[in-house]
């Protein structure tokens, strides 16, 4: 039995919110959704099909609702980051890989 050390400096609040996630090496788009947040990462979930490997260059858009973009002046939170863990221990069950993704 393994035993996972905590390494998370910051402490992680549940949210479920649309995101997409620009690949640079696929120069697209893929869409997923986040489970969880902190002010140093997030923790999302999709489609197994996304060319996603540890220590991608990533870029998080989470887009926001048409209220809060006019006050913020723009219809997403873009936040850039590194992936540091893949897990795909959920791929037969619902067809979706996690993604810890450590930002910028």
């Amino acid at each position: 039995m393994e035993t996972l050390t905590e390494q998370r400096r910051e402490a992680r609040m549940k949210l479920s919110w649309p995101v997409s996630l620009w690949l640079p090496d696929a120069n697209r788009f893929f869409n997923g959704r986040s489970a969880n947040i902190s002010k140093t990462g997030v923790f999302i979930t999709m489609p197994m099909t996304t060319p996603l490997r540890t220590g991608s260059t990533v870029e998080v858009n989470f887009p926001r609702t048409e209220t809060l973009a006019k006050e913020k002046g723009q219809f997403a939170r873009v936040k850039s980051g590194k992936v540091v863990r893949v897990e795909r221990q959920n791929m037969l069950k619902d067809t979706t890989i996690g993604v810890a993704i450590a930002f910028n």
